[in-house]
């Protein structure tokens, strides 16, 4: 049962939300417009804010749906953990886009908003706050993201989750630096 439910999460991540709304509201391929990720905030300056908030938020319901499914099914919190981790690489590296998708921050706040939701509800408020002040995803990450093990240790969370509420981020961190690296690659290349 356990690995149907991780799988069901790596499915229910590979769902590429920018992709879809970018050709459905005639855009095109969100791969090849603006910085090519298939996420919410390429898809906010390059399809338009509306679709861009929208995917944000189905992105982060597609993060919660599977860990909340692989609680409602009682399944061991190690397999809760693993099918979090499994939504996220769907998003990042999607079956049905050639394993090429976004960054995975939607998506890692709603497995987060699952498992660790007061923190995570403390720290968005002050990470909407540095985004309007800022205006900057990468600085609002960080004051979502650097803090919650800490605020987490603060709820009393337990450990494991704690150390989750690092790893998980620390993924998307990865992938960000990767995905930077390529296009940055790519332009010295001179391919576009």
């Amino acid at each position: 049962m356990a690995w149907l439910v991780v799988l069901l999460g790596y499915l229910v991540g590979s769902i590429p939300t920018a992709y879809i709304v970018g050709r459905l509201l005639g855009a095109g391929d969100i791969r090849r417009l603006g910085d090519g990720n298939v996420g919410a905030r390429n898809a906010y300056f390059e399809v338009g804010p509306k679709a861009g908030i929208g995917i944000f938020f189905i992105d982060v319901t597609k993060g919660a749906l599977p860990v909340l499914l692989a609680r409602a099914v009682a399944l061991p919190e190690v397999a809760v953990l693993i099918t979090g981790m499994a939504t996220v690489i769907g998003h990042n590296w999607p079956v049905f886009l050639g394993f090429r998708g976004g960054r995975g921050e939607s998506a890692t706040m709603g497995v987060l908003l699952a498992l660790v939701t007061q923190p995570m509800l403390i720290l968005l408020a002050l990470a909407f706050v540095t985004l309007l002040i800022k205006k900057n995803i990468i600085i609002t990450s960080c004051v979502l993201f650097i803090p919650l093990s800490l605020v987490c240790w603060w709820f009393g969370i337990s450990g494991m989750l704690i150390g989750y509420s690092v790893t998980l981020p620390c993924l998307v961190g990865a992938t960000h630096y990767l995905r930077t690296r390529q296009v940055s690659g790519a332009s010295a290349a001179g391919v576009t």
